[in-house]
This record gives C-alpha cells, structure tokens and sequence, in this order.
C-alpha cells in the first residue's frame, strides 16, 4: 500500500548509518511522521498554498503533541499521521505562530512512538554533523551537516535572525527534524533553497532553529498567540540589488486596496529609508500594531511618490481550528 512518504527517498549516498551515531538511529527516525493536511477551497491561504498539503511532524510530546512547520496546518480542517509503520491517526491543528513558523497538532489516538527530546542549535559547532529526517525512516533521511547560521528574510512579511542552513538538499523538507549529534532535535525544515558551486546550484534547506519553540509551547499547545500580532500588508516583495522590489500582493490585502503592483520599489517606510527585506519588515513593525497607517515611499515608472497602507492583521482572515 502506498505511502505518503514514497517517492522521497533520499540517494543512498547521503542516507545515515547507524554506527556513526552516538544515539539510537531508528528510534530516533520513528519520532518522525508524514502530516496531510486539508483546507478548505475557501480559505484564505488555500490559492497560494493549496488544498491538500503534504509534509511532517516531529513528535515532540508523550501524549501525542506534534510539532510541524506552521503552512502545513494553517486553516487545516483535517490532518492526518502517518507513522513509519504505515498506521495512520487523525490529529487536530493546535496552533500556528506566524514570527516563528511552527505549527502545533494533537494526535487524537495513542502514537506509540518516542517523543524526540528538544535541543538547542546554538550549542552546536560550526560544521556540525546532523541527521536531516524526513517520515519513512532511514531511506528517508540524509546524513548532513550545518553550512551556516544567517538571517534569513521571507518574500511574505516572514524575518528570523537566525536561521539554520543545511546541507544536502532534502526532498522533502517541509517539517523535516533536524536531529543533532546527541539525538535531539535542533531545527525544523521549512524551505528549499540552492547555493552555487562549480558543478552548478546545489539544493540546501532553511530550517527554524527549535531554541524558539520552549517560549512559546504553552501558549501554541493551548490555541493562544504566542506574539502579538504586527501590522500586515500583503506584499510580496524581493530584494535585488540593493532594492526591495513587490512582485506581488495578496488578493484582499491592504497592499492591493492601496494598488500597490508587482515592479513598484519600496524606497522607504516613513523616514526609513530600506535597501533589503530586513529593513522593510523591521521598520514595518515598528510603526505600531496592526490597523496602523503605514506611510510608504514607492518608486513606479520613473515617478517617485507617497502613498498610506492601512495595515491589517492577517490572523483575522484566516479560518480558525474547530474547537474539539
């Protein structure tokens, strides 16, 4: 019976051999799940993201609480496990924490399988060995190690001071475990990306360093906001050349209302001036919560003009978990 982790196996090349591990290989790869989530057509994230999501789950909680990247589960009607065994088990969205990007469910039947302990990836030198796990076990996991640790800034209003970049490039990086050389998991997959080399780009992914996580798991396993939330606006937005440059805004944002358009440039927010998405998101927040006017200095077809954003706050589009 097919499996929703088949098809990402990872060359045998780069998969982990137990004996070079100080930890129980296995037992640690079983703490790792396949998570389906659906949404619903109407949803607000369901055009950019889908309907049907495919990703993992770190079991990180003996009664059943399962950490994942947040896109997977936001408004998730249903999420399903899968365990390397095969054995499925329905489970219920918890929570999502747009600053972080983790994402919380509750397994609504016993797992029976370890929770992976918690580590801290500061703690870890540079180069330091990792097992990159996805669900399926060890066929599914990549014997890899820490390129470096950088800031890292999103195109959708997303900023982490310090993220996690890793190598080889995992198929199937979304809630992946990162797991460091004591078994404990240090970072939790959450994009794709490539670096350049001689022989051409080479995938790496991005993972959120799980240090995050022990601040706000209360508050995430209990359905609260684990951070206020910031001003919004809907831009989608790249950096090139030392500019920030909109490629697109969010259908219903304030970005749109305001006719904002793909190839505007942001100059400047209020008497910020801003070079690179950092900047925009850092000065962005500052001006206040969300429904404050955001005064922007944009630059389209050789004119250089004004126009206020009257922020949202994008939690209240978004379809909320059932309560069980």
């Amino acid at each position: 019976m097919a499996q929703p982790f088949d098809g990402y196996e990872v060359d045998i090349a780069h998969r982990p051999q137990a004996r070079s591990y100080g930890f129980d290989l296995d037992r640690a790869l079983s703490s790792v799940v396949a998570l389906e989530a659906r949404v619903p057509p109407d949803a607000f994230t369901a055009n950019v993201l889908g309907t049907e999501r495919l990703g993992n789950g770190i079991v990180v909680g003996a009664n059943g609480l399962v950490l994942t990247i947040g896109y997977l589960i936001t408004e998730a009607s249903e999420v399903v496990l899968t365990l390397n065994d095969g054995t499925r088990v329905p489970a219920h969205p918890l929570g999502v924490d747009a600053v972080t990007g983790f994402g919380l469910v509750q397994a609504l039947e016993p797992l029976g399988v370890p929770a992976l302990p918690l580590g801290d990836s500061r703690q870890l030198p540079p180069d330091a060995p990792v097992v990159i796990a996805g669900a399926g076990g060890r066929a599914h996991a990549a014997a890899g190690l820490i390129l470096t640790r950088m800031p890292f800034a999103g195109y959708w209003e997303y900023l982490l001071d310090d993220a996690l970049i890793t190598e080889p490039g995992h198929p199937h990086w979304s809630g992946a475990a990162l797991i460091g050389p004591k078994g404990d998991l240090v970072g939790v997959g959450s994009l794709s990306l490539e670096r350049s080399s001689r022989s051409g780009p080479k995938p790496i992914n991005m993972f959120v360093p799980i240090e995050l996580l022990p601040p706000i798991l209360d508050d995430l396993a209990s359905g609260r906001p684990a951070h206020p939330p910031r001003p919004w606006l809907g831009v989608f937005a790249q950096e090139i050349e030392d500019h920030v440059i909109v490629v697109g805004v969010s259908p219903g944002s304030p970005a749109q209302r305001a006719e904002l358009k793909a190839g505007d440039l942001i100059i400047a927010v209020g008497d910020a001036q801003v070079s690179d998405l950092a900047e925009f998101y850092k000065a962005l927040w500052a001006k206040g919560p969300p429904g404050t006017r955001i005064p922007l200095t944009l630059a389209r077809e050789g004119d250089v003009f004004e126009v206020e954003v009257r922020s949202a706050d994008r939690t209240k589009l978004l379809k909320k978990p059932r309560t069980n």
